[in-house]
């Protein structure tokens, strides 16, 4: 016989599901995606990176319809797109070469937006900026100076300073080389004023590469530009960094002092007084003694 069933009889509750098991899942810190970080190793190039050409100066070519193309390049410069400002750069620096009296009207804003591109982590496009200063500087020498704001410059020549002292190889040497352009391109006795406020820096590497720069310039002086300068106040420059703690720093400090003898002694009138008379009557004694070692008196 078939029960039936019972009116009062409870519904047979649902099988609750299982909880699943938790997963840990690891978070990437932003340094890991593809940003370089100053302090580290640089990382290998993405995709993005290696599209960029590193284009030498001499393989650069003249742009066609270059007064249609100026109005665009303050626009592709201020792209948030890094790869159309790496462009943008690029063609800053074509105009520099085969068109440089397009350029020089926005030349404050193109080292303005040169300076802000060397302070990005992305080595690509640092690297980039960094080239296109080198070749503004041998374009433009001096109207840099005439042309900017002393602030402009100011600031452009302190990131190159920084940006040589940077652990990513790549980087400090195109740095470097950008620095050698500017002194060679440059009237040393203004460029002796910019140089100067920095061998007084918080930092012993910008220091040192102050003091490089410093000896490349005064190397391609005479006497009468150091004078110009201040003959006193220059061998002052050069005994303060005798004593820095960098080794890059005091050779080149001697280097300097080298240059300087040499100008002080093939002058006919400057013989009359002595070498280490001139030392030890614009040092404290302790320092002009450093400097005499350097050279053989007069």
């Amino acid at each position: 016989m078939a029960l039936r069933p019972l009116d009062n009889a409870l519904p047979i509750a649902p099988a609750r599901p299982k909880k699943q098991p938790k997963v840990a899942v690891s978070i990437q810190k932003l340094s890991d995606l593809g940003v370089n970080d100053e302090n580290r190793a640089p990382l290998p190039p993405t995709t993005s990176d290696a599209t960029i050409d590193y284009i030498p100066s001499e393989n650069l070519k003249a742009l066609s319809d270059p007064e249609i193309k100026i109005h665009r390049l303050v626009e592709g410069l201020e792209s948030k797109d890094w790869l159309k400002v790496c462009d943008s750069l690029n063609n800053a620096r074509r105009f520099a070469f085969y068109h440089s009296t397009l350029l020089l009207p926005i030349l404050e804003k193109v080292m303005s937006v040169l300076v802000k591109a060397m302070k990005n982590p992305r080595s690509a496009l640092c690297k980039t900026s960094i080239m296109a200063s080198s070749d503004i500087f041998n374009t433009f020498g001096d109207k840099l100076l005439e042309s900017t704001t002393s602030d402009a410059f100011d600031q452009m020549l302190l990131q190159l300073l920084l940006k040589a002292c940077q652990d990513k190889r790549f980087v400090c040497e195109e740095a470097d080389r950008a620095l050698k352009v500017m002194v060679m391109s440059m009237t040393p006795v203004p460029l002796l004023h910019k140089l100067r406020a920095y061998v007084s820096h918080a930092s012993l590497r910008v220091r040192a590469k102050a003091a490089i720069s410093i000896s490349h310039c005064v190397s391609k002086m005479g006497l009468e530009e150091m004078k110009e300068f201040g003959l006193a106040a220059l061998v002052q420059i050069t005994a303060e960094l005798l004593n820095d703690k960098l080794p890059e720093a005091r050779e080149a400090a001697r280097s300097t002092v080298i240059s300087i003898y040499k100008a002080f002694t093939e002058n006919e009138e400057q013989k009359q007084e002595s070498w280490q008379s001139f030392c030890q009557s614009s040092l404290p004694a302790i320092h002009a003694q450093a400097i005499v070692k350097i050279v053989p008196s007069s």
